[in-house]
């Protein structure tokens, strides 16, 4: 793994991190409004100053958007992507690539969790996300799925998940 050490690495700081997870695909039920509602109640009510970011198209770029208006905005938000391999946008439309491209670059860490491509790169990226934070904010409204697996994994590991459209 290509793993660039946190300015926060303390044990205790998990406590001011949140993982995201969520489908690629979003529906009606979906509001921008509420997830930001989700990050500053964390923000406020638990302190927490760091997110990290899967960078998958949909739920992941979306949050992403987010929490980049709200630190340009003036709030303290650090973003940390955390790209599965350096492959993730290959296939990603002309438009994707260029809010990938665009939201990365304003990330304030990027991880590179496989050197390539392979068939557990992106359980991997998800978990290391999960391991880093103790609460997981999911939009996940499947049970089969790299979301539902996040969100049991989080749940096994006693992190708090939080769903803010249900």
């Amino acid at each position: 793994m290509n793993i660039q050490k946190s300015i926060f690495a303390g044990e205790e700081d998990i406590f001011r991190a949140c993982a995201l997870t969520g489908h690629r695909q979003l529906s009606e039920d979906f509001s921008a409004e509420k997830l930001k509602e989700s990050f500053l109640r964390l923000m406020k009510e638990k302190k927490v100053d760091t997110f990290y970011c899967g960078m998958a198209v949909g739920f992941d770029c979306a949050a992403c958007e987010i929490l980049l208006s709200l630190r340009e905005s003036g709030r303290h938000v650090r973003v940390v992507a955390c790209i599965p391999c350096p492959e993730q946008a290959a296939h990603f439309s002309a438009e994707q690539r260029a809010l990938y491209d665009s939201l990365l670059s304003r990330c304030n860490e990027k991880v590179i969790i496989s050197p390539h491509y392979d068939r557990q790169c992106m359980q991997k990226r998800n978990r290391y996300m999960v391991d880093r934070a103790a609460y997981l904010i999911a939009y996940c409204n499947r049970e089969k799925g790299g979301s539902a697996n996040t969100v049991r994994y989080a749940e096994k590991s006693g992190r708090t998940v939080i769903f803010p459209f249900l």
